[in-house]
This record gives C-alpha cells, sequence and structure tokens, in this order.
C-alpha cells in the first residue's frame, strides 16, 4: 500500500508539472503573438514548435552532462553516456557508439564508482548533479535573456530553454516512484536514508562497468550476488542487487534455482523497480517453457507484461523470451525465425556484447530443446 502511495504521488506531481509546463508554453507564444504584426505570426509560430524540440533535447544533454561533471567532480570515471537510443560507450580502451533504448528513460550517464571508504562514497551530488546542472543553465539562459527579451524571435527560444530546465529539474529531483523507473531524487533519498543502500548502488555500478568490458555476471565476484534480507528489499536501490542475482543464475543455467527465487521475489512486496520486474517474469516464462510448463508461462504472459515487451521489444532478454514462447508455446517456427533473425541483428549494434553471448546461449538452450522433441 505504501509502495502504491509513492507511485500515486509521483503521479500527481508528474501530471501537474506537466501541467504548468503547457500553461507557462502557452501563455509564452501568446505573448509574443500579441506583440507582432500578423504576417509575422507563421514565423514565430514556426520558430517556436521547432524550439520546443531542440530545446527539450539541450536541457534533455545537460541534466546528463550534471551526472557526469559532479560524477568526475567527486571521484566517478566514465563509462557510458546516451540520449534517446544514441549512447557513447567506453570499452576496451576506446569510446564507441552503439545502441540501448529502455522504457522510462530518455537518456542516462553510467560511471564506475570511486573505490568505498566504510561502505561508503560520494552519492548525492551525482545522483542530483543533472538537476542541479539544470538549474545552472536555467541562470545563464535567464541572464541572457534579459539582454535580448526584446527580440520576440530569439527571446521565445531562451525561454523555452528556461521553461524546460525547470521541468527537467523539478522532474529529477523531486522524489518520485513511477511503475517503470525511480527518478534520481528517489533514489538520492534512498542512498541518504540507508547507508547499506551506498553498498548496493556500488555493486551495481560495477557490474555495468564489467559489462561495458565484456565480462559476463557469471564471471563477477561471487561476494557481490546474494538475496537481500526482507526488510532490506524494501530499498530499491538494495532490492535491485537480487534481481542481478537472478539475472546471474540464468546466465549460470542454475536454471530451477533461478526460477524458484524469481518466484519468492516477485510474491513478496518489496521495492524492485517496474522494469527489473517485468525482465524477472521474463525470465520466469524461459524457465518454465524449458521444463515444458505451457500454462505457467501463459498465466505469466500477462496483458501488462505484453505492453511492456512492446516497449522494450529491441531489448535482447525480451526478443530471447519472445523467441522461446513462440518456438515451444505457439510453435510458430516462422515467427521464432523472425525473432531470432532480430536478435543476431540486434545484438550487432548492442553495447554489452556479454549479454548478447549470455542470451545466445539461452536462444541455443531452447532451439535444441525444440529439435529434441
Amino acid at each position: 500500500m505504501k509502495k502504491k502511495k509513492i507511485e500515486i504521488f509521483g503521479l500527481i506531481i508528474n501530471i501537474v508539472l506537466s501541467i504548468l509546463f503547457t500553461v507557462i508554453l502557452i501563455f509564452s507564444l501568446n505573448s509574443h503573438l500579441n506583440s507582432i504584426p500578423d504576417e509575422q505570426e507563421i514565423i514565430l509560430m514556426l520558430i517556436f514548435f521547432l524550439s520546443i524540440y531542440i530545446t527539450m533535447y539541450v536541457q534533455l544533454i545537460i541534466h546528463e552532462l550534471g551526472h557526469l561533471i559532479f560524477g568526475l567532480m567527486t571521484g566517478y570515471k566514465f563509462s557510458s553516456f546516451r540520449i534517446g537510443n544514441i549512447m557513447l560507450l567506453k570499452t576496451g580502451g576506446k569510446l564507441k557508439i552503439k545502441k540501448l533504448t529502455i522504457a522510462g528513460t530518455a537518456g542516462q550517464c553510467l560511471m564506475s564508482p570511486p573505490d568505498l571508504k566504510d561502505n561508503k562514497m560520494p552519492v548525492i551530488i551525482y545522483n542530483l548533479g543533472g538537476a542541479l546542472l539544470n538549474i545552472i543553465s536555467c541562470i545563464i539562459f535567464f541572464i541572457i535573456y534579459l539582454f535580448i527579451k526584446d527580440n520576440d524571435f530569439i527571446s521565445v527560444i531562451f525561454e523555452l530553454s528556461i521553461a524546460y530546465g525547470i521541468y527537467f529539474a523539478a522532474l529529477n529531483a523531486i522524489p518520485m516512484k513511477t511503475g517503470t523507473i525511480d527518478n534520481d531524487g528517489y533514489n538520492a533519498l534512498s542512498l541518504k536514508i540507508n547507508p547499506d543502500a551506498q553498498k548496493a548502488f556500488w555493486i551495481q555500478l560495477k557490474i555495468n562497468e564489467m559489462q561495458s568490458k565484456g565480462t559476463r555476471l557469471k564471471n563477477m565476484p561471487d561476494e557481490w550476488f546474494y538475496i537481500p534480507k526482507p526488510i532490506e528489499m524494501k530499498n530499491n536501490l538494495i532490492a535491485s542487487i537480487a534481481v542481478f542475482t537472478c539475472n546471474r543464475m540464468m546466465d549460470q543455467h542454475n536454471f530451477e534455482d533461478a526460477n524458484l527465487r524469481m518466484k519468492q521475489i516477485l510474491r513478496a512486496k518489496t521495492a524492485i523497480i517496474g522494469i527489473h520486474r517485468n525482465l524477472l517474469v521474463c525470465d520466469r516464462i524461459f524457465c518454465e517453457l524449458i521444463n515444458d510448463n505451457k500454462n505457467t508461462a501463459k498465466k505469466l504472459m500477462t496483458p501488462e507484461l505484453q505492453n511492456f515487451i512492446k516497449s522494450m521489444k529491441d531489448f535482447p532478454s525480451v526478443i530471447r523470451t519472445e523467441y522461446t514462447y513462440a518456438l515451444l508455446y505457439e510453435e510458430d517456427m516462422d515467427k521464432a525465425n523472425q525473432l531470432k533473425k532480430k536478435f543476431i541483428e540486434r545484438g550487432k549494434n548492442y553495447p554489452y556484447q556479454s549479454d548478447i553471448r549470455s542470451e545466445k546461449e539461452l536462444i541455443d538452450i531452447a532451439t535444441n530443446i525444440k529439435k529434441n522433441k
């Protein structure tokens, strides 16, 4: 119930911020239209609507740069920087451009963490750095705006930049928990009120660092993976360790234990974020299908999960789940073959090749089961 209230609060704040932002846009446009000749209105409207798109991405880039800058200032090292589905990834000592889409996120900056000292590291400034740089940019844009405010065609661009900056800062800094992900403010709050969450956060960033270097979960240090106590699972960051532990069991092909753990985790009241919860269900479907439990797999393939699968249609483990479902439940070879081709094509530019190797093995397991029937 508490989790549901937090999600409702986040939804309300999101709606309020969106309404306020829309009102500001309408007010800005009207004020400029009233101050220019009628023949120039079309030009202004074109500039306005084009600026909406451009300034949104400018503030998104500024936000992710905030995480990067304040991360570097506090001892973190660059790992990846993503805007939309385009990712700049550091791997093998080189920067490479890859593609990655994660539902519920417009961008992301991930960094390698500094060493822990007494299970602690600087976390607040890194998590809130994006919102902070948005605010700093708003101050800079406002100062510039004061000098050009009489020019309707240029000032509207800076008005939109300021509006988007405030919107992005509030949307990310005010602690909110949605159905898919937790925002920066919520993560910062979780880290502040629970010291153990800092170690869990460190582990997650180290896992990402190792994955970017091509290391599979099964080859990472054992001490990073465990199932937290029920009380610890109330913290979203600590709960994520349980998810990675189940992912590692899948990579080790320990399907029986993985399925049992995932079933227990999904039944319990935890703070696991929506995207991780749905990915666990995808893994459960795989485990049930390779054990010929078709009825259970069908029950798990709910309309809610199908919508999630559509939103994450290019994610390797999701494609693997669709492939296994088409192959072993629907027995649709044409569909399965198309999904296999999609997986191969998607894998060429996927940032974490260790995941591709792992998922390819799971696809092969499902394929061999079908051949041996």
